[in-house]
């Protein structure tokens, strides 16, 4: 694979990252410790150098206590001393057992030492709320924030799963008490998840220029083309994650990008990064690998421009929301 070269700046940031989000959550799950390790050496080679990770990665598997994918990707750092070659995003507020959740500046501080010790790095490019945290005050949120980035722990910060309100507020917040401010979104977004970001979240990101990076960019595999009937999701991995657009309005979704990827001679995953990389707001979605099939299918959605037609019929076949 050859370079990626095509980069945008995240948002206001002074980041520049590629098009598309090499996503970390599989490290530890489906990809064991060796095969992430050829993973990131390819994705790196590739131009796809930014990584995006979260504390509370794998807590869902059993005997699992989260970390186990910072835990790899800071093993390859020192193995591979590429660290300064890579953009790192992390994530911090997802229950980690123990009481370990959640937004609070003291929680913040234990967390970040303790996701910088795994990662074996001395900071982190882009730091992100995983979840709001109503419990606890934005402004002693976002001054803990702020304090971690006056100490050169962390680059920048962003959010993930806000409501555009509490987005919006929070961006206020940080203006108003001088406090570092959220550079970006990570948003559930996709073709087949679009009414929430697009109704609620775009207006805050367009007003504020927010870096967009969605996550489960091709909805837990789904849009990959896999699964053409309950059957197929039987047994998988994420198979319980498919569920909802396993019907009549999913697979016109899966059908059409069948026929654009075939006229592109691509794949249907390529068509639907494609697709998400040229919605408004959006910087670079997040999609995880577990082949090199599927690195090879990030790589290439970098560099596929659809048409405004292909691009209109996947407007029309996703634009009501799939059916629970």
């Amino acid at each position: 694979m050859s370079k990626a070269l095509h980069r945008v700046k995240l948002g206001h940031s002074d980041l520049e990252v590629p098009t598309i989000c090499l996503g970390g959550n599989v490290f530890g799950w489906t990809v064991p410790e060796a095969e992430a390790f050829r993973q990131l050496d390819a994705a790196v080679e590739a131009g796809l150098n930014f990584i995006d990770t979260a504390d509370m990665y794998s807590t869902w598997v059993p005997g699992h206590k989260g970390g186990e994918s910072e835990t790899i990707i800071g093993n390859w750092f020192a193995k591979s001393d590429k660290r300064k070659d890579v953009i790192l995003a992390t994530k911090v507020g997802l229950d980690m057992g123990e009481g370990k959740s959640g937004l609070k500046a003291a929680y913040i501080e234990q967390a970040v030492e303790d996701s910088l010790r795994r990662l074996q790095t001395d900071s982190i490019d882009l730091y992100q709320a995983h979840r709001d945290d109503e419990s606890t005050p934005l402004e002693e949120t976002l001054a803990a924030f702020d304090k971690l980035i006056k100490a050169g722990k962390v680059r920048h910060i962003g959010a993930s799963n806000y409501k555009g309100a509490r987005l919006a507020e929070a961006l206020k917040v940080s203006k108003d008490n001088g406090l570092a401010a959220y550079v970006s979104l990570q948003p559930h977004y996709s073709l087949v998840e679009r009414k929430d970001f697009e109704s609620d979240l775009l207006p805050v990101v367009k007003k504020h220029n927010l870096g967009v990076i969605p996550y489960f960019s091709l909805a837990a595999g789904f849009l990959t083309g896999k699964y053409h009937s309950k059957a197929d999701a039987d047994g998988q991995a994420r198979g319980g994650m498919v569920g909802k657009y396993l019907n009549e309005r999913g697979f016109a979704v899966i059908s059409t990008l069948e026929a654009i990827a075939k006229e592109h001679t691509s794949t249907p995953a390529r068509v639907a990064l494609a697709w998400l990389i040229a919605q408004p707001g959006v910087t670079a979605p997040i999609a995880s690998a577990t082949s090199e099939k599927h690195l090879t299918d990030l790589v290439e959605a970098t560099r596929l421009t659809l048409h405004a037609g292909d691009i209109e019929k996947l407007n029309a076949v996703s634009a009501k929301p799939i059916a629970e």
